[in-house]
């Protein structure tokens, strides 16, 4: 087993990594814990920052916060585990599986890989960011088993993919901005007007940079991939293991095969679980409430219809009720490692709401703005608490109210600095494993290698992002 397999081995000084992105690599091996302990290790800091600096620091204040974020967060922690579920659910299907497998038989190099995975992987996460997720992760796989390529950089690769999600359609900053009503389309409470997608995502200052990203960083990651003598290529899991998916043999197996054996056709429940007839009826109801509600109020999207058209497009696609359980009990074994951090994530969130700490960090930037850098500095201020909140919705929730009435007051655009948020979590997000955890467990890799690659995607989409808020009308 080499060093690059077993982290905690000593290194032999020849086995040292030469270059840049080798050495972040290897730092990152070497340094970055496992995401739980690191979200452990940040709850830890930001509770002495916020004793030490905010205005409302003292320690039953942040035992508090820490107590109700924790637990506040659980609701939208079970809407983002079902986003990545039914996600994984429409890539589980039989025909994505057969077109994901078509697609891989076209990469044959490392170089057909990335110019494969990242315009797709795009797509879909602009699309959607669990379904980007989770096609993202069973393609790396897919091709891996095709090619000699370093798997760590293919998936580093569909994450950085990936990263374009915040600017997309399931921006949640964007389509809360956009929908009468919501809890959180804070521009509505302050102005009483929505903000249409028109003006945020697919406004040039949002969409030029989006393609751009995707277009730098395919051929950075195409110049980035080791040498052969360094690869470490992907090593499929024994049949039967649990970090097994859906590119696995329960998922290519015909769904209906369960009811052929041992004469389990002949049983009632057999016929019912194997029945179109159960996933008709959720069609029917789901298409229904979709047609009646944007019938009589308009077309809208937020999390929960989200949640329920890709609910719908996995059934359609399973067919049967069995098939599609079966999906999403697979799908169940990613999301154990979000289960376990949301909550932690939530405290933290909390402490820097309750405490007063993430307005402290907000205002400070806003202080020194000018209608011209507000969103500039907007997208730097939030560089910096995406890293600690990394839940798009729950960083709106915090620095929404602080730097949308100062672009208010600066007579500074509004779509803009909003949208700088959003773009900043694109970028904050390659240095925050938070989301690449159900990558890596999907992709079956440690996700400190994935990260030691992703930092270059940090450094490139940033300085892209904030040129694009600074010169793009």
């Amino acid at each position: 087993m080499s060093t690059r397999d077993n982290p905690s081995a000593p290194i032999d000084p020849a086995d040292r990594p030469r270059g840049v992105v080798a050495s972040l690599v290897y730092v990152f091996e070497r340094v970055m814990p496992d995401p739980f302990v690191l979200s452990i290790g940040l709850t830890f800091i930001v509770s002495v920052m916020a004793v030490a600096f905010a205005p409302h620091g003292s320690i039953p204040v942040v035992l508090a916060s820490w107590y109700s974020g924790t637990f506040n967060i659980l609701a939208f922690a079970l809407q983002m585990i079902l986003i990545l579920a039914t996600g994984y659910a429409i890539a589980d299907a039989p025909i994505v599986q057969r077109g994901l497998r078509t697609l891989a038989t076209k990469a044959d190099t490392p170089t057909r890989a990335a110019l494969i995975v990242f315009p797709i992987v795009a797509v879909a996460a602009w699309l959607n960011w669990g379904l980007g997720l989770v096609v993202g992760a069973l393609l790396s796989r897919e091709i891996a088993r095709r090619v000699k390529v370093d798997f760590a950089w293919l998936v580093a690769g569909s994450y950085s993919a990936w990263s374009v999600c915040n600017s997309g359609l399931s921006s949640s900053i964007a389509l809360s901005q956009a929908s009468h009503g919501n809890a959180l389309n804070l521009v509505e409470k302050a102005t009483g007007q929505v903000v249409p997608l028109s003006e945020t995502v697919f406004a040039p200052f949002v969409f030029i940079p989006t393609v751009l990203v995707v277009i730098v960083m395919t051929v950075i990651f195409i110049w980035m991939h080791p040498k052969q003598e360094h690869v470490v290529a992907f090593i499929d899991a024994p049949s039967g293991d649990a970090s097994g998916t859906a590119s696995g043999a329960a998922s290519e197996a015909d769904p209906h095969a369960r009811a052929a054996s041992s004469g389990s056709s002949l049983s009632f429940a057999a016929r019912a679980e194997n029945s179109p007839l159960g996933t008709l009826f959720l069609l029917a109801l789901g298409v229904g409430y979709l047609a009646m509600t944007w019938y009589t109020k308009g077309f809208e999207l937020d999390i929960n219809t989200t949640i329920l058209i890709f609910l719908l497009a996995g059934l359609a696609l399973q067919r049967t009720p069995i098939a599609y359980a079966d999906a999403i009990r697979r799908a169940a074994r990613q999301t154990g490692s979000m289960l376990l951090q949301y909550p932690v994530y939530g405290g933290i969130m909390g402490i820097m709401t309750g405490t007063g700490l993430a307005s402290m960090i907000a205002k400070t930037f806003v202080a020194i703005a000018t209608p011209v850098t507000l969103p500039v500095l907007s997208f730097l201020s939030s560089l910096i608490i995406t890293l600690l909140i990394p839940s798009a919705g729950g960083h709106w929730a915090v620095q929404g109210p602080f730097v949308l009435p100062a672009a208010l007051s600066l007579h500074a655009s509004v779509p803009r600095t909003a949208m700088a948020v959003a773009m900043a979590e694109n970028v904050s997000n390659m240095l925050q494993p938070f989301w690449a955890v159900p990558v890596v467990a999907i992709a079956g890799i440690r996700i400190q290698r994935v990260m030691g690659y992703t930092a270059v995607t940090f450094v490139v989409s940033l300085v892209i992002y904030a040129a694009a808020l600074w010169l793009i009308p």
